[in-house]
């Protein structure tokens, strides 16, 4: 298993012999049209000419002498969908992650494409348009570059990655991305089940650039693993995304997922790909990405608030054997490596059932709540041990990126100054998760 990842993804894999392919496929449709079209002509104008077929207007349906009353129908193209992706698509770019290849035989090194991803432009300064992207697509990249929907290629710096949470900041020269809007994020909170979600990214490669699927908010808060990509048995942590049914394929990776008020409410991350799954993509809420975001462009790496603690949620836990507090829910407390957090009397066996007031159910509503402190701040858990209730204050440590900002990329540097609020802008366990914990 692993994450379904797209920086394996060559542009160049649909291009040997795809000129003969496309051709001799190109010639069959274009001759199946002919013969289609040609059929309709001869038939349409037999009806004519029989006075049973009257000419169509552009725009309308008329059904004469019909026993169901018909009205004229006016089909507007310009609907929810298009206009979204007219108004999202130009910020959205392809990312290609080069690495240096060394030749057995001459012994000399070259840089070649290795994968390539999807990126969107949510931000920029007086000099530089700043990209999110995944942290699996350009991960190694001895150097990394972008390609805009005008086609042109544009080398680009790796501003800081997070493994954490499987993001990254890339940036360009900001002349590049002229007269390019940064796309807008929406708060992620509020997004709704069954609400409509497009996903625009580049599948399989330059050669389907720009694809557009579209699809629902399939759930909320799926605890997903986020994998080290080159090693996908190490899992850095679990997050809470939103599952999709819109197509994410390889090549979506870093791309945005959009509601139908154009804004982007998750960066596609992963999906399912076992066996006999279909339609479960994942991706990362708007509202983790506007963060981390945040702190890479900041100081080149992401900080993540932590208790010290290593948990999983109790519900799971329950299914393999009993624990004695009076409650179904909540985070069972595994092990604590913090310091703050033993002194405070946080041990193994505790269930942890709220944090600053707000209930916690299992490893994504902790997850949540610790997001919304900052590390040095002190935290009011509460926590049953055995059958007893406590209300425990930690102070609250972090964790940081295990890898420094812009590893082996052209040109890395940070950007001082930061964004600010509200700035405008694969294959993974086919199981649920039961044996599913984290460092928090």
């Amino acid at each position: 298993m692993g994450f379904y990842s797209d920086s394996r993804t060559k542009s160049n894999r649909l291009k040997a012999g795809r000129g003969k392919v496309i051709a001799k496929w190109g010639t069959v449709v274009v001759l199946s049209a002919l013969v289609g079209s040609g059929a309709t002509l001869a038939s349409v104008t037999g009806l004519q000419h029989a006075g049973l077929l009257s000419s169509p207007s552009a725009n309308a349906v008329n059904v004469p002498n019909s026993p169901v009353g018909v009205s004229n129908v006016n089909v507007n193209i310009n609907d929810g969908i298009t206009q979204v992706v007219k108004q999202v698509e130009p910020a959205v770019v392809a990312v290609i992650n080069y690495a240096d290849v060394s030749n057995p035989f001459s012994q000399q090194t070259t840089m070649q494409e290795q994968g390539i991803g999807t990126g969107v432009y949510f931000y920029h300064n007086s000099q530089y348009a700043y990209i999110v992207t995944n942290n699996h697509v350009v991960m190694g990249a001895a150097k990394a570059a972008v390609v805009l929907q005008s086609g042109k290629h544009v080398t680009a710096s790796i501003v800081g990655t997070d493994p954490y949470t499987d993001l990254a900041v890339i940036k360009v020269p900001l002349n590049d991305m002229r007269g390019v809007q940064p796309a807008t994020f929406g708060n992620s909170n509020n997004i709704q089940v069954g609400e409509p979600a497009i996903a625009i990214g580049t599948p399989m490669g330059l050669d389907f650039a720009d694809s557009v699927t579209s699809g629902i908010v399939s759930g909320k808060q799926r605890m997903m693993p986020v994998e080290d990509p080159q090693n996908p048995q190490q899992v850095f942590d679990y997050q809470a995304v939103i599952q999709t049914d819109a197509a994410i394929n390889p090549g979506n990776s870093g791309g945005p997922l959009i509601n139908i008020q154009g804004q982007v409410i998750g960066i596609n991350s992963s999906k399912i790909a076992a066996q006999n799954f279909e339609g479960m993509g994942f991706a990362i809420p708007s509202n983790e990405v506007i963060k981390i975001a945040d702190e890479i462009i900041k100081t080149g790496h992401a900080v993540h608030p932590a208790l010290g603690i290593t948990g999983q949620s109790l519900s799971t836990v329950l299914q393999s054997y009993p624990v004695n507090v009076p409650v179904d829910y909540g985070v069972y407390v595994m092990g604590v490596s913090s310091s703050s957090a033993k002194s405070a009397g946080l041990k193994s066996g505790d269930v942890i059932v709220s944090v600053n007031g707000q209930v916690v159910k299992g490893l994504a509503d902790l997850r949540t709540a610790l997001f919304q402190v900052d590390p040095g701040q002190t935290v009011t858990l509460g926590v049953y041990q055995g059958s007893q209730h406590k209300m425990i204050k930690v102070k609250v440590g972090s964790m940081q990126s295990p890898l420094d900002a812009g590893s082996g990329a052209s040109g890395s540097s940070s950007s001082s100054g930061g964004v600010p609020g509200g700035y405008g802008s694969g294959g993974v366990p086919s199981a649920g998760l039961p044996g599913a914990q984290g460092g928090y």
